[in-house]
């Protein structure tokens, strides 16, 4: 008897309203576990991880059938980009090899988000590239987001996901994943990274072995969430992240921070 692999689903970029986002932790948390979709969901909130910490507790009490890592996405001078398995706040607005190299001191992975993408901050071409170029891998990322609904099937064209996968085969063999950069738990799995196995452990592992295939739902659609919520989640976003990023960087100088 042939045994074949189990192939897990995660969703590695899920924004929670501690931070931008529209819903708490357990709210998407029991919308996941109701989807029975996923195996693995990541909370990346911005520029913060404490959101991603208070999520992990709310996880360990609710019985949840699916893995949860803590994550955040930080604002380097290049870009954003998405630290995974980490727990400790690392700083933003710093040169990005530099913050690459914070999270992997702290024992985390780096995806680059939503690359090349115009609708956000987002790490271009030739920054990616010359960093590619350096010979220490403690500066280098260790994946690329080629499965994203805001940037791939919808506003396809000069940075489409189909342009990063080509570049990435070509120039950068980096792992490649997928996530919803969801700020509505009705778009949670609209972009996911597929994986052998269906834990957090072995999610780590098929990173590592680029192994891992970056995917969206090309059936999901920003309509289900309704223009109201989509208005009232960018006046949030204006309202909430630049205070949290101010309020970091007081507490950097102050010292409390690095």
């Amino acid at each position: 008897m042939v045994n074949f692999p189990l192939y897990g689903r995660a969703d590695l970029q899920v924004h929670s309203s501690f931070g931008d986002g529209m819903d708490s932790a357990k709210t998407i948390f029991d919308s996941t576990e109701r989807s029975g979709f996923l195996n693995v969901i990541a909370i990346t909130d911005h520029d913060d991880i404490r959101g991603a910490v208070e999520a992990r507790e709310v996880h360990a009490k609710g019985n949840y059938s699916f893995d949860f890592v803590t994550g955040t996405e930080i604002t380097t001078l290049s870009g954003h980009i998405l630290a995974l398995w980490i727990d400790k706040p690392v700083p933003s607005f710093k040169p990005l090899h530099r913050t690459i190299e914070l999270v992997h001191q702290l024992g985390g992975i780096v995806i680059i988000p939503h690359p090349f993408s115009h609708l956000t901050r987002s790490v271009g071409y030739r920054s990616l590239d010359k960093l590619m170029q350096r010979a220490d891998e403690i500066y280098r990322p260790d994946a690329i987001e080629v499965g994203n609904p805001t940037s791939t099937h919808r506003f396809s064209g000069f940075h489409s996901g189909q342009r990063v996968t080509r570049l990435n085969r070509e120039r950068w063999n980096l792992a490649e994943t997928g996530g919803s950069d969801a700020h509505f738990k009705e778009a949670i799995g609209s972009g996911y990274t597929l994986f052998c196995g269906q834990t957090d452990n072995s999610l780590r592992r098929a990173i590592s072995s680029h192994t891992t295939i970056g995917l969206i739902d090309t059936e999901f659609s920003f309509l289900e969430i309704g223009l109201g919520r989509l208005v009232a989640q960018q006046a949030r976003g204006l309202a909430v992240t630049p205070k949290k990023i101010a309020a970091k960087m007081i507490r950097r100088f102050r010292g409390s921070e690095f």
